[in-house]
């Protein structure tokens, strides 16, 4: 447990249920420390090896921290934000307030209300920056880049999963639901694996509560194409990035995101990406001379089984992408470079007073 007169930045979760906020959460953390930003975790659902305070810590909020005159609250949902506005404004602690929006949806009313009391507000994406009706600045998410490189020995990467070395592997990673697209990729697969023997497909991510029928039906339609032991549901694991070291491509097919990492976790494993132009996706990859991947429209069967062949029939166009994949996730997209940025809104926050 910190101690609170050691803290400048509170990074609440308040949601026990893991997310995408969540994992954020957990990733950016360790790397603002090693920045030398002074800051906790505040709530449940978040392992023990993050700095923490409790909530009692909160009574003495109104102490300031060392060597500064005030602390920086980061929200990243509502549920986060009334409690700092009610520290701030009615319990007059010395507090500033950020906030991180990955919403592309107009706002409640409820959020708007909320999102203009806040002291910064950061987006996380261009188009996220559109609805919103304050100002912001837009800090795209990274990711771990020593976490997420791609395999010296493709072949061994596939054997240790117990996957077949003589094959290319396309895989599609996260919750199986409609909301993801699950049932996209699989038909695509359906289509197009009996003309490529050279190919398999997996599935990695788990069917949660009522979604779980949605998997069953999957899981049927495979069968019934004489493809089970070519489209594999592998279930979730906590190595997930050995398993995009083993793939040859990537399909995000989702229907909606709010930000979407997979596709930059594909490619900081130097794999080609195919994926549904939601989310942020559309800022993630690059099209055209510069190709990391293809952008498809969202719900469009035939739009990912051709983009999906165009990769799959071309080894060196399948090759030269996961090569510019690689380097624009490095260069653009690592969590250093995110911490480091949001560590900017906080210093200017932290030197107003």
């Amino acid at each position: 447990m910190e101690d609170i007169s050691d803290v400048e930045i509170i990074a609440p979760n308040f949601k026990r249920r893991l997310s995408g906020v969540t994992t954020s959460i957990i990733q950016l953390v360790p790397v603002q420390r090693a920045l030398g930003l002074k800051i906790a975790t505040l709530g449940p659902g978040l392992p023990d090896s993050l700095p923490h305070i409790g909530y009692s810590a909160l009574l003495n909020l109104w102490s300031r921290p060392k060597g500064r005159g005030l602390r920086v609250w980061h929200a990243r949902r509502n549920v986060e934000m009334l409690p700092a506005i009610v520290l701030r404004d009615i319990l007059r602690m010395k507090l500033k307030i950020v906030f991180t929006s990955a919403s592309q949806r107009k706002h409640s009313g409820w959020s708007k209300f909320l999102i203009r009391r806040m002291d910064a507000v950061i987006a996380t994406s261009s188009k996220t920056a559109a609805y919103l009706q304050v100002p912001s600045t837009t800090i795209m998410h990274g990711i771990d880049t020593q976490r997420f490189f791609p395999a010296t020995d493709k072949a061994a990467a596939k054997v240790a999963l117990g996957l077949p070395a003589d094959r290319k592997i396309a895989g599609c990673f996260g919750r199986v639901r409609h909301q993801k697209g699950t049932d996209l990729f699989v038909d695509s697969m359906i289509s197009l694996l009996p003309g490529r023997p050279d190919w398999i497909a997996i599935v990695a991510g788990r069917a949660t509560g009522a979604h779980q029928s949605f998997e069953t039906g999957l899981k049927d339609r495979v069968k019934a194409a004489g493809l089970a032991d070519r489209i594999l549901f592998v279930g979730e694991h906590t190595n997930i990035p050995d398993w995009y070291r083993a793939l040859d491509l990537f399909i995000a097919p989702q229907r909606w995101e709010g930000f979407g990492l997979t596709p930059l976790e594909a490619m900081a494993t130097k794999v080609p990406v195919v994926a549904t132009d939601v989310g942020a996706f559309s800022e993630l990859l690059m099209t055209g001379e510069s190709e990391t991947g293809v952008l498809i429209s969202a719900d469009s069967l035939a739009e990912m089984t051709d983009a999906a062949a165009l990769f799959m029939d071309d080894p060196e166009r399948t090759r030269a992408a996961g090569e510019r994949g690689l380097t624009r996730a490095i260069d653009s997209f690592s969590i250093q470079g995110e911490a480091s940025r949001i560590g900017a809104v906080y210093e200017r926050l932290l030197g107003s007073i």
